[in-house]
């Protein structure tokens, strides 16, 4: 994970929008029609497409797209999390969809508990808007059910996450990239499913580090960087029901943040790299907790580069926050200059200001441009590149003035 040297490297957050062909044989894997051997196939040609076209705009540090992680269609804001259902035993499928879930359950001072998707505070403010299928919040999305723990979770994901080592490698060698990345689902997101098996929150937390820690270590045994997928760290504030301090949100997230590191325990910093975001779907996210809260935890996990929103509606001004809370020596951020929030493209002048802005407070040699969450399933393909592109761009104009 180098620091930059002669200009501003970039990068993405992972996922990237599907094919046709490779939306049908996510479909049919899903269903049962086909195999992983047989999905495997369509995943070697998307993949390497997806990575060549990565290098033909010009981004510096590439992954596969995330299209070894399962989707459910098109429009998925949640593949990054249900990819995992494939991959662990101790789950039982339900037919209940966490975005319809009505159970509702309340916290008290000092005992966090999360509540259902629907029952989220962002989404009680503005229910009109979360619940009209014009309003395009959660339009489009397919129903994804997800499964509850009844018995000792194991890794059984093997076979998948060593395909997507080989894909991303075998990609590389062909496109000349040098510097890659595959993404993988943190211990606390991973922990926010129904549990009927763990006796206590922290023994829930500490098996899903056990058993994501092996997925962890075959990608950094592998020569490639992974990337922690961690809304939970930010979005779990939204789905907390009241409202509680931040002192005792920050006593609830201290303990996924612990169990990361329990983790990544021994594993190289220099190829681990932390996704902090609040959450991917097109809300308001008027309820979203400030980075200010959250950024000296942040930076007692174990990666030596952090990602998080940077140029959303909600995150835009934080780049100040560094001002006040420095990076530590030998790190480096990866700020969102191009946001998944919304349709409108960039101008690669915005985002040299962001880089600039960013650059200012924590030195140009620690400043990766990255985009603010995936773009896959969130936006139309091409306006997902057209981003990507305007980050390419906006990454040159400011390396000519701050190089």
């Amino acid at each position: 994970m180098p620091h930059n040297t002669d200009r501003f490297q970039t990068t993405h957050v992972g996922s990237l929008p599907r094919t046709p062909e490779l939306l049908e044989a996510n479909n049919r894997f899903q269903a049962g029609e086909i195999d992983l051997s047989q999905l495997g196939e369509a995943l070697d040609e998307g993949v390497t497409e997806i990575v060549r076209t990565q290098r033909e705009i010009g981004i510096d540090i590439v992954n596969d797209g995330e299209y070894g992680h399962t989707t459910s269609g098109a429009v998925d804001y949640g593949a990054w999390w249900n990819y995992s259902f494939h991959r662990l035993g101790g789950l039982t499928p339900t037919d209940e969809d966490r975005w319809n879930d009505a159970e509702k359950h309340r916290s008290s001072p000092g005992h966090i508990v999360l509540t259902s998707f629907p029952d989220r505070r962002d989404r009680e403010r503005f229910r009109d808007a979360y619940e009209d299928p014009t309003a395009g919040v959660l339009a489009h999305r397919n129903t994804v059910s997800q499964p509850k723990i009844t018995g000792p979770l194991t890794y059984t994901g093997q076979e998948a996450v060593a395909g997507d080592i080989r894909r991303v490698k075998d990609a590389m060698a062909l496109n000349g990239a040098t510097q890659g990345f595959v993404a993988a689902l943190s211990p606390g997101s991973c922990a926010r499913v129904k549990n009927e098996y763990y006796a206590t929150d922290e023994e829930l937390v500490y098996a899903c580090a056990e058993v994501m820690r092996e997925e962890y270590k075959a990608i950094v045994d592998a020569g490639l960087t992974v990337q922690i997928d961690d809304p939970s760290i930010a979005e779990s504030w939204d789905q907390i029901n009241p409202e509680p301090t931040v002192e005792d949100y920050l006593d609830f997230t201290r303990l996924r943040v612990e169990a990361l590191n329990h983790a990544l325990r021994d594993l190289p910093q220099e190829q681990i790299r932390f996704h902090l975001c609040w959450g991917s779907w097109h809300g308001p996210h008027t309820t979203d907790l400030e980075l200010k809260y959250l950024v000296d935890l942040m930076l007692t996990i174990n990666a030596q580069g952090y990602s998080f929103e940077a140029s959303s509606p909600r995150h835009g001004h934080e780049w100040k926050v560094w001002e006040e809370h420095p990076l530590p020596e030998g790190k480096v951020v990866y700020p969102g200059m191009v946001s998944h929030s919304t349709n409108g493209v960039e101008h690669p002048e915005l985002v040299a200001q962001r880089i600039e802005q960013y650059a200012s407070v924590v030195g140009r040699e620690n400043v990766i441009a990255s985009t603010d969450c995936g773009l896959g399933g969130r936006l139309h393909p091409q306006i997902a590149l057209a981003k990507l592109g305007s980050l390419v761009e906006g990454a040159r104009i400011a390396s000519q003035r701050l190089f």
